[in-house]
This record gives C-alpha cells, structure tokens and sequence, in this order.
C-alpha cells in the first residue's frame, strides 16, 4: 500500500515527520555507491530553507521568526565521506516549537489550510500542532534528499538554478543569477527585490500575506531523458512541483502563453552546427514528447499568498467526535491565528523546487 510519502523510483525518497514532533528527516533508496557525500554539503542545502534565515546579517522580513538550527544528522549510507549504495537516513530534530501556540486549532480549521481536509480524512486523529504532516517544514526533508541528488547530477555537469520572478505583484526585469543569493526575495534582480521587499513590509504591517512565482532552469540534461507515455520528464516535474504545499501552478516553456501563439511561432526550428541538431528557440522549455531535447530545461509555479494571516477570519469548528458513518457536528466561528508564520513562502521555496527538480532528473538519469 502507497500512503504517498514516497517520490521516485529508481531513486525514491521516503519523507517522515511533523512540524511539532520530534524530528523530520528521510530514507534515501537508489543512490549509487562512490558519490561524495558529507554532512556540510546537506547542512548548507537546508541552511538556505531554514526558518528565521537573514539575508547579509539582516532579518528578512519574509520569514517566520521561528529560530531552528535544522542540524542534519546522517543516520546511514555514507561512510568515509561516499555514498555505500545501500539506504541513506538523514534526520533533523525539532528544537523550537511553541505547540501551545496551536491549541485553539484542535477542533478549528485555518482558512487556506489543509486542517479540514486532513480532519476529515483521518477522522479527528492528525496532529494539528504547526499542521503536523501537512505543514511547510516537511520540505526540509525534501531539500536534504535533493542536496544527495545534486551530488550526482553536478558529477554529470548538471546545474538547477530556481529564482523568485514575481512576489507581492511585482516582476523582476532582469535574469542575473549572481544577485539570486544576495538578496531577501532570491529574485535575480536586485532592484526588483528591493520592491518586492518594501511591499511585503508593508503587507506584514497590515497583517497579511502575499504569493509570487517562481523560475527554475536545469542547464546539461541529456537528450532522452523521460518516457513517452504517463512518465514524460514534464509530467514528473509537474508532480513534484506540486506536491509542494504552497504550489498552485505550473507551467513549462511558454506555458500558458502558448495558448495564445501560433504553432508558425510556438514551434522550435531547428539547424545543424558543428554536426549536431541545434534548437533556434525554446518555447517547449526543453521538453518534447515528454523527453528532455538537450536544451535548457526552463519551468515556472505559482505559490499562493501565505494562509495564515493576521487578521480575524471566518471559519468553521468541529463540535463532536466522528461517528461511525464518517460524519461529524460543526458549528459557525471566528478564528484569529496566532504563532510565528512566513509573510511570503517564495524564497524559502527557491531551494524546495530545485530539490525537487534534482529528484526527477537523477531519477530519470538512473532509469
């Protein structure tokens, strides 16, 4: 039975944990023996997700102030610094949660939050502390296993580069990967950031939130990766970016704007140099048919405005137990949340979808 807490499969990743409990981490299956792995490589992955993170010693005002060290442990499958082909198990443990900061959620549900749904599901039973399973801090997991994944693939001359192209309404104009980790957005345009950043204090001083885009390329695959039919490379790319909680959207190439072409346009010419087929463009975002054409891999998602606001919401509160048919009592409420939360998810989210990115690729790699 698959309760869909694994992604992948030749190289699969299995996540456990909540956002209270006592520790995240996962179980690696699938990498190859002999690729260099160290504890500092997967710390400075998951450094760059981390809550209460600043950009150049400042606070960015993007981020939950929730302080955790995210210190990664590796539990198995390296040994003398390289992967032993055998499971790999990387934990982190839990070490700032103020749980109290949730009890009036038990019975409560967060508008824009999978309390009802995961209420329901469950029958009452789910951890509601920070939203337990369903909370953004499972990522972390996803980024350790990512950090393991791009040890292959940079060995393969692979690089995933993602980056916030809109956040809080505004765009950024330019493509300069160098500013990407200089600035509190994770835009590659600093003079856009800067905007980006001033609305979104505006908008944490008026107790809300925001949402944005973001871009990732995936620079070196070679032709061929995917499968023709259910498991094209696209496809598993859009699972996994969707997957991600935040992630409402997803689109490749031109995506959407394709709708509004013409195949004269929309098509990629092509012509040969130096012997070998060339690409004149790339609406189709480095995907045809489902399989990787050798060009840049280039997708964009949408992240939606985070849920938990400041401000008083109307919702709804479970009054009794579930009964055997499945059904319970509810009961009209007002809900003001409390607690330590994101403003805009989209820098934090950066490394999540390169993650992501490197478990489709390496996994396709080793089909």
């Amino acid at each position: 039975m698959n309760n869909g807490n694994t992604f992948g499969t030749n190289f699969s990743v299995t996540t456990f944990g909540e956002s209270h409990g006592t520790a995240l981490g996962c179980i690696i299956d699938g990498c190859p023996a002999g690729v260099k792995i160290s504890r500092e490589m997967i710390q400075a992955a998951l450094n760059r997700r981390r809550p209460g993170a600043s950009v150049d010693g400042k606070l960015n005002p993007n981020v939950t102030a929730r302080k955790e060290a995210d210190e990664v442990e590796i539990l198995s499958g390296v040994f003398n610094g390289v992967s032993e082909g055998t499971s790999i198990a990387l934990e982190v443990r839990n070490t700032s949660q103020h749980s109290s900061d949730y009890d009036n959620l038990k019975n409560t549900f967060r508008p824009g939050h999978a309390d009802f749904t995961y209420d329901v599901k469950y029958k009452g039973d789910r951890d509601y502390r920070g939203g337990g399973r369903s909370s953004g801090r499972e990522t972390l997991a996803r980024v350790a296993a990512g950090a393991v994944a791009q040890a292959i693939l940079s060995e393969r001359g692979i690089k995933i580069t993602a980056y916030t192209v809109k956040a809080a309404g505004i765009c950024a104009e330019k493509r300069d990967f160098s500013q990407i980790e200089k600035n509190a957005m994770r835009a590659p345009d600093s003079e856009a950031a800067e905007k980006m950043t001033s609305r979104i204090e505006e908008l944490r001083s008026q107790g809300e939130s925001a949402g944005g885009i973001i871009e990732c390329v995936i620079e070196g695959c070679p032709v061929g990766l995917g499968e023709p039919v259910f498991d094209k490379f696209d496809a598993e790319l859009a699972k996994a970016m969707l997957s991600i909680g935040a992630v409402k959207g997803f689109e490749i190439g031109d995506g959407f704007a394709a709708a509004d072409s013409f195949g004269s346009v929309n098509n990629d010419a092509m012509h040969v140099e130096n012997g070998k087929p060339v690409f004149n463009s790339n609406h189709c975002g480095g995907v045809l048919g489902g399989l990787t054409n050798g060009n840049q891999i280039v997708f964009r998602v949408a992240v939606k405005p985070v849920p938990s606001i400041f401000k008083p919401q109307k919702t709804v509160c479970r009054t009794s137990d579930f009964s055997d048919d499945g059904t319970a009592s509810y009961e009209n409420t007002e809900l003001q949340i409390k607690g330590r939360h994101d403003i805009c998810l989209c820098p934090r989210i950066v490394p999540v979808v390169e993650a992501m990115a490197a478990l489709v690729t390496v996994d396709f790699l080793l089909r």
